[in-house]
Parts: C-alpha cells; structure tokens; sequence
C-alpha cells in the first residue's frame, strides 16, 4: 500500500528538478559573423584580414567578452563570389549573427550588404573599397577603410605629377573593385591633363595578356595602371616586363601581398601601390604585431590591422550602447571617435571614415615601402 506515495514522491522529485533545470540561465553568446574570401588565389588577403578580426574578439573574451557575455565568431567563406556572398550574408542571419564583419572583395560586400540591412545586421568592413556599399544609404553599413575616390586620385597624380607621365594604359579584372578603382584612376588623370591610351577590362581567372600586351605596347603608353587583385597583377607585371615593357607598373590596395613581391621577384623594380600609411612604425600597433605572429606562425597581411580594428570598433561601439541593438549600436558608430592602430576613426552620416590616408608603396630589398616622393 505503500508503493503509490513513493511513486508519487519520486515523480514530484522530478519535477522539481526539472523545474529548477529551466530556471537556471543556459549559456549564451553575442554571434559576430567573419566573412571573407579564404580559399582561391586571393585566399590570404582574406584570411589574414579575418584572423586580425579574430585576435581582438579573443582578447575581449579574455576579459570577460562584452555585455557580461562571450563573443562566438562565425568565419565563412565567400570565395570572392558575389553569390556566394549573398549565401553566406544569410546563412549569418539564420546563425543569428549581430553583427559582421566583411567582407574584402567589394563585389561581394556590395550585395551582402543588402542581406544584412534588411535583417538590420550591423556590417563593417575593413577593405572594401568601391563608394557604391555605402552610397546606397544603408543604415547599419560601415567601413574602416577609405574609397576609391579617394584612392584613385592618389594614383593618378602620382603617375602625371610624380611620374611625369602624360599618356597610360588602364587593365581592371572588371569586377566592382578592379573596375571601380580604375574608372577613378581614369577619371582623375584625365583631370589632370593625361591621356588614357587604353582602358580594357578582362576576366578575373584570365592568365592570358598577350592581347591586352600588345594594346599597350602599341598605344604608347609611357605607363600602366592594374585594376585588380594579386593573383593576376603578379603574373600581368611578370608578363609585361618579359614583354620588354619596363615602363612603371602601378595598381591599388589589391595587389599588397606578399604573394605579389614573390611572383614579380626581381621585376620589381618601377612598381608602385596606392595603399593605407604604414603601421609598422606606429608604437601602438606592436603587441598587436607580435600576438600576430605569435599566434598564426607568420607576418600580418595586408588588412590584419584593418581587421583588427574593425572588430575592436564594432565591440567597442556594443559596449558604449549597452546593447546589440543595431540603432543603438549605428548611433554610437555615427557619433563617437574611436581610438584605433589606424588612428581616431569617425564615421559620416554614410558610414565612411571622414579621413582616408592613401599613399604610395614601392619595392625594395623584397619589402613594401613607403616612397620617398608620396604625395
């Protein structure tokens, strides 16, 4: 007769403990999505990019993270394909992401941006250059980098007023990037008083330039001005100096990688990049140099910093709001300096940086450097 109450007392016993199991808090995290390209030729600009992005969320962590709460990365691959981004741009939304950043390629960030606006993801990303992303008057779309407005113009006058040249030829990869920095470049030396001989645009996995080779050297063109990424521009420049054409070589933030100064190898003589001011020499970018290196085996790439920054900014800004809120969070954006390696950042009404610090970068002894000239 007794054998019910224990049954019934065991039963009670369950469901007070099941009771107590919901009432206590599940663990959760704030999601930030990490997205660039990380495999093809072009994989080690986006890579690096990310694992800067990754080492300031590992040292909030190691505070204690933001909002009482652990920050969870998600990194995705958009193989520097616009479809492919506006995948990965969902499936970030459906991981219930609040924010991400990414991506480098701007023919990726452009139409990933749309994704996030709509699901009001906060977005900022630290290399993409092309005026379109944030010209489209998205609210939660930033950058930590400058435009190629405001890159091109840097190029050009550096080939008509440093170079002295009147007449040059213009290769892009016709993507919003390679296209976009050159119709700036364009635009700009034209103002100037020079002379496009050439302004072609071929497919970004093309390994072929004879054609495009033989439009320059016949157009006398005293110098060339690349439109794209590494992965072509190295091989482009090997092949035009193989050509005979030693005249100077110049092209964007696209082609700072190592990977470039490796294939040109003993080429590099008369090649210049339009890229950010070096860091190297800031004293506040060294432990972060170190950790680097420490932590992945090798030198930072060329947008580690922006990628460290970046995340370092968007935490910073979920810290000052006190929330993941994104109107909340684009305000603090919009309204606040934030003490960066790059220097103080402040955003425009559109989501730019109000001050862009472009420069020319040559080769030497197998090293990026600042040219003496740089406007």
């Amino acid at each position: 007769m007794r054998k019910p109450y224990l049954f019934l007392s065991l039963a009670v016993a369950f469901a007070i403990g099941v009771t107590l199991a919901g009432c206590q808090k599940s663990p959760s995290t704030i999601k930030v999505g990490l997205a660039a390209v990380q495999s093809g030729g072009d994989a080690q600009i986006g890579l690096t990019m990310l694992q800067g992005s990754q080492i300031a969320i590992d040292e909030w962590n190691a505070k204690g993270g933001v909002l009482g709460e652990k920050i969870e990365s998600i990194s995705l691959d958009d193989e520097a394909n616009p479809q492919k981004a506006t995948t990965v741009a969902h499936n970030l939304v459906d991981d219930g992401v609040v924010a991400v950043l990414g991506h480098l390629n701007s023919s990726c960030t452009i139409p990933a941006s749309k994704v996030y606006n709509d699901a009001k993801v906060i977005q900022i990303s630290p290399g993409s250059t092309n005026p379109l992303y944030t010209e489209q008057g998205f609210p939660y779309a930033f950058r930590i980098c400058g435009r190629d407005d405001q890159q091109g113009p840097v190029a050009a006058k550096y080939l008509h007023d440093v170079l002295k040249l009147t007449k040059i030829a213009i290769l892009h990869n016709k993507t919003a990037y390679g296209e976009g920095l050159a119709t700036e470049v364009k635009k700009a030396f034209e103002g100037m008083g020079g002379t496009v001989t050439m302004f072609q645009g071929i497919g970004a996995d093309e390994t072929d330039f004879s054609a495009n080779i033989s439009v320059i050297k016949g157009s006398g063109a005293e110098g060339f001005f690349w439109g794209g990424m590494y992965s072509q521009g190295g091989p482009l420049c090997l092949a035009l100096r193989q050509a005979g054409l030693n005249i100077p070589f110049v092209s964007g933030d696209g082609c700072f990688d190592p990977s470039f100064i490796n294939t040109v190898g003993a080429n590099a003589a008369n090649v210049f990049l339009s890229f950010g001011k070096d860091y190297h020499k800031v004293p506040a970018a060294q432990p972060f140099l170190e950790k680097y290196k420490q932590v992945y085996g090798h030198d930072e790439g060329a947008y580690s910093v922006y990628g460290y920054d970046a995340a370092n900014v968007l935490l910073t800004a979920i810290d000052k709001a006190q929330s993941t809120d994104p109107d909340k969070v684009a305000a603090i954006l919009k309204s606040q300096t934030f003490d960066t390696i790059l220097g103080n950042i402040d955003f425009d009404s559109k989501g730019d940086i109000k001050e862009s610090s472009f420069v020319i970068w040559t080769i030497q002894d197998g090293k990026f450097q600042v040219t003496a000239d740089s406007p």
